[in-house]
């Protein structure tokens, strides 16, 4: 071990899923490690925004407003398979936007913060061996040097060393289209490439040349240029090259734009897989190691996200000692099922992108049908999760469902909720959380401006979902240990 001390965590990569996690378990004191394989952060801008839910877990934390300083906000709603809609009225939420940024500015902002707090990141440490016992986790690195954990969190992307050394089945499909995705420079006219864009685009979804709008001096005249690859590369983990770019751009749009210089090239295919469990022992998935679909209508950074903002208080718990028997299992039970819709909604998206004659009629029958309010709000609602309710049983409306951000006598809810802590924010004044008050923290507020809660009272779990509504403070001891284990003593 080097002589160092046993880690509480282990996180294996350093993109966002690995951050925003190492984040969430340094709000409650674990000792984490970020091992990431690069020796310096990805210029690549795979992602390019977050979605409301994803909005409202920054918020949730205190981050928002770094967020809105490095990126743009967007209302375009129904971002579904080439069919772009006004955003809905009345979205529940209260971030009714998107926020245009790229994944090198969410990673370097999520970067800072996981330092903030006092993780541990490595960079050019890569995994190469794993195994487990009892009492924690055992790890080689390339160099030969050898850690050991309590836990260990595969956050590795869609080729996970450590989802292939546990031997998690990752069944799917195989890529059957690839993309070609880069920035370079176009020597075109921007009017000129504008327009042949919107002529290409007509029929060929997959294509375009966007310039970049960072106003940075020397991104002036760069492009971000998408383009359908001729096949699927034999060895997809290869770049392709400008003049693949050339070849593929003169094929779709008879002219390459007179692109070079090119800053970052790569390719992603429509292979769309899930990993059977998420948890093994003392090893668990997230992110792009847990599940891979096609970037369609942008929800893989997101999803990543949402998952380490699921499992950073479920693990912590556990490393804490408080966690009741189950609350680590809830990982995979709630967020497998979400990972199985969006790979659901990403294939339908694809035949939506088609350029065959059924694709061309389907998509323009959904495009009719999102004319209608509740079609839009609800293809909106999967691409942005703001309809996602996790399954806790019969009870209240509100149960299971994460709690949009309320104004209340002083301030809003989501300020409350940036220590990660459990929360009960009372409209009576009658109840107590006495023998959990180390876990979550108690705020009565009995102004006219909670009267939009929805409930007498709402019991909040770390990463804001409802985990109990009502006014009875029987009912409320009950609830209590399902998610922040006994009562102290």
């Amino acid at each position: 071990m080097n002589g160092e001390s046993m880690i509480d965590v282990t996180v294996v990569g350093g993109g966002p899923t690995g951050l925003m996690l190492a984040s969430e378990l340094r709000l409650h004191g674990v000792r984490v490690v970020v091992l990431e394989r690069l020796t310096e952060p990805t210029r690549q801008a795979r992602a390019q925004g977050l979605h409301t839910r994803s909005v409202e877990v920054m918020d949730q934390r205190g981050l928002l407003e770094r967020f809105l300083a490095a990126g743009r906000k967007f209302r375009v709603g129904g971002i579904f398979g080439g069919i772009t809609k006004p955003w809905p009225d009345g979205l529940d939420t209260a971030h009714p936007y998107g926020l245009a940024i790229e994944q090198p500015v969410t990673e370097r902002l999520l970067d800072e913060r996981a330092l903030e707090l006092g993780a541990d990141v490595r960079r050019g440490h890569e995994l190469v061996g794993l195994s487990q016992d009892e009492d924690g986790v055992s790890v080689e690195l390339a160099d030969g040097t050898r850690l050991r954990s309590r836990y260990l969190v595969g956050c590795d992307g869609a080729r996970s060393t450590v989802r292939k050394l546990l031997g998690v089945g990752f069944p799917g499909e195989p890529a059957g289209v690839e993309t070609l995705l880069g920035e370079m420079e176009a020597t075109g006219d921007p009017e000129s490439i504008a327009a042949v864009v919107a002529r290409v685009r007509r029929t060929h979804l997959r294509f375009g040349l966007a310039p970049l709008t960072s106003g940075d001096g020397d991104r002036k005249g760069v492009y971000r240029v998408i383009v359908p690859a001729d096949g699927v590369a034999e060895d997809r983990t290869s770049a392709p090259t400008l003049e693949e770019f050339r070849r593929q751009l003169r094929a779709h749009a008879g002219t390459d734009f007179g692109v070079h210089s090119p800053r970052w090239l790569s390719r992603f295919g429509d292979a769309t897989r899930l990993a059977e469990r998420y948890r093994v022992g003392r090893v668990l998935l997230a992110g792009d190691a847990a599940h891979v679909h096609p970037p369609t209508g942008g929800q893989g950074l997101n999803l990543g996200v949402q998952d380490a903002f699921n499992l950073g208080w479920k693990l912590a718990a556990e490393v804490g000692g408080w966690a009741p028997e189950g609350l680590l299992d809830s990982y995979h039970a709630e967020r497998h099922p979400v990972a199985a819709a969006v790979l659901d909604n990403t294939r339908a998206q694809m035949v939506l992108l088609g350029t065959e004659p059924g694709a061309v009629a389907l998509r323009g029958l959904l495009g009719r049908l999102m004319d209608f309010e509740e079609v839009n709000r609800y293809v909106t609602g999967l691409v942005t999760a703001t309809d996602l309710r996790y399954d806790f049983g019969e009870g209240h409306a509100l149960l299971g469902r994460r709690m949009r951000d309320i104004r209340l006598t002083r301030g809003r809810l989501y300020e409350l909720t940036h220590g990660g802590r459990g929360l009960l924010l009372d409209r009576t004044g009658r109840l107590s959380v006495a023998g959990w008050a180390d876990r979550v923290d108690h705020v009565v507020d009995t102004g006219g401006a909670c009267e939009e809660l929805g409930a007498p009272a709402v019991l909040l779990r770390p990463d804001g979902h409802v985990a109990w509504a009502g006014g009875d403070q029987r009912e409320l001891l009950e609830r209590l240990p399902r998610w922040f284990g006994a009562a102290a003593g």
